[in-house]
């Protein structure tokens, strides 16, 4: 039984990564720098705001 288990959380590991994998590689390269230049200016945004 715990084999079993194992074998189906390896399994359910794999689905995850494809899935999270097929969705990254949608992305077209002008998607993918729009979205750093978001990521940078909030990152910029977060370390000059004052706290």
């Amino acid at each position: 039984m715990i084999g079993l288990a194992g074998l189906a959380g390896v399994a359910a590991t794999g689905v995850v990564l494809a899935r999270s994998e097929r969705q990254r590689r949608a992305y077209t390269p002008e998607e993918i720098r729009a979205r750093l230049h978001e990521r940078a200016a909030e990152a910029t945004k977060a370390t000059d705001s004052p706290q």
